[in-house]
């Protein structure tokens, strides 16, 4: 038996580079356990990329390479072990990558596919609340991802808020940016992050305002912005109020539009 001990949950270097020297040596995915952190001595091998000798070299497609930088960063315990499975199969049949009914790709393109709908949701549901220290601003957010997807998001935000100086708290990892630099820290609860700030009123006016009842659709809302979320949206605290009304002020808003004149055609008929 081999154990590869890799970093962090989302050690997706640390998982190529074990990957490549156990394919190149042909060793069975039966035979690997993945573990992430410290683990005490027993009976299992460590492999140790140190003193390896360097692997031969192998090509993968460019699409086992996305999907694995997806995967990997899913919760599912077995994710390295199918992630490694497939590529061993994968250096057996080329075309594996093509086969979407094979059970095991379908299995890994399931996990990228949770991975990439809980990056997008990060991106769409962090809300900043503005925090004074010192008489500087930072402005921090409180969020509760799915997966290890915190540091393969950071660039997101970098881009999006370079400028600021934030921070993003979540129970596994934070991360922080002062416009320069961006540093990690520990996991955080929630009572680490403002309840409010002032602006939040403002937005909440704003959202109350384009608000149209005669596009409310229940269902693709709460799919798009499930339940979950609402905790950490200033806005979703409106959300109950404008349901219940919104079949009243369509009803209203229907009776206020304005009849065409009629012609003088619609006359004669």
């Amino acid at each position: 038996m081999h154990r590869v001990l890799l970093t962090a949950p989302d050690d997706i270097d640390g998982w190529r580079a074990s990957a490549r020297q156990l394919a190149t040596q042909g060793v069975d995915p039966a035979d690997i356990v993945w573990q992430v952190g410290d683990a005490p001595d027993d009976l299992f091998g460590n492999i140790d990329l140190e003193q390896a000798a360097t692997p031969a070299a192998f090509s993968v497609p460019r699409a086992f390479l996305d999907l694995a930088e997806s995967a990997i960063l899913h919760r599912d315990p077995q994710r390295f072990a199918l992630l490694y499975a497939l590529l061993v199969q994968l250096r057996a049949r080329p075309g594996l990558m093509q086969d979407r009914a094979d059970p095991l790709l379908r299995r890994v393109a399931a996990l990228a596919k949770a991975v990439r709908r809980d990056i997008h949701k990060m991106r769409a549901f962090v809300r900043f609340r503005e925090m004074k220290a010192d008489g500087a601003s930072r402005f921090v957010a409180w969020f509760e991802p799915d997966h290890h997807i915190v540091r393969a998001n950071a660039g997101f935000f970098v881009r999006r808020f370079a400028s600021m100086h934030w921070s993003i708290l979540t129970p596994e990892i934070s991360i922080h940016w002062d416009s320069q630099t961006l540093s990690e820290g520990p996991g955080a609860q929630r009572s680490d992050a403002p309840d409010g700030d002032p602006v939040e009123a403002l937005w909440q006016g704003y959202y109350a305002a384009i608000f149209n009842p005669a596009r409310l659709k229940t269902g693709a809302m709460l799919s798009e912005m499930p339940k979950k979320y609402w905790r950490n949206l200033p806005e979703a605290v409106l959300i109950p109020d404008l349901i219940a009304g919104a079949q009243a002020r369509e009803a209203v808003m229907i009776a206020r539009r304005p009849t065409l004149p009629k012609t003088q055609d619609d006359s004669a008929t």
